[in-house]
């Protein structure tokens, strides 16, 4: 796990360890190994699900979602890093786990890190159907 100095500055090392970590657990349906990736009083703003607090919540939501999404292949790149504070925009491909429909997504987080763990995940997350129409309501 990167290490943060005494003033919490990340490197561009620590951002890219934190990112590759958290891909390939994320990629592996790794939930143990994610858990360990936060806080335990990790806040989670995650799209349009309603702020959590702690890691029971964060736990329960990562495994309803590994339910639907099999087979996830994730990408993350790095866009910044400001003292502790990594943003990173990513993509991701699965299989539908209700009817098998091959799903796309992308979306762009914040993460807050304290003490080489997750203490705030703030994402934006867009989903459809691949090789489908956009689904946004202006086209």
């Amino acid at each position: 796990m990167p290490t943060e100095s005494q003033n919490s500055q990340l490197t561009l090392q620590d951002a890219e360890a934190v990112l590759d970590r958290a891909q390939q657990l994320m990629s592996a349906g790794d939930i143990a190994g994610v858990m360990k990736t936060f806080a335990a009083d990790v806040v989670v703003r995650f799209a349009d699900f309603r702020e959590t607090r702690g890691r029971p919540p964060l736990e329960k939501f990562l495994l309803a979602r590994f339910a639907r999404q099999k087979n996830y292949r994730l990408k993350k790149r790095l866009r910044a890093v400001s003292g502790n504070v990594i943003a990173c925009s990513w993509v991701g491909e699965w299989d539908d786990g209700r009817d098998g429909r091959k799903m796309q997504g992308r979306g762009i987080e914040l993460l807050t890190m304290r003490g080489g763990e997750i203490a705030e995940w703030e994402a934006t997350f867009n989903v459809w159907a691949k090789d489908s129409s956009s689904s946004l309501p202006i086209v």
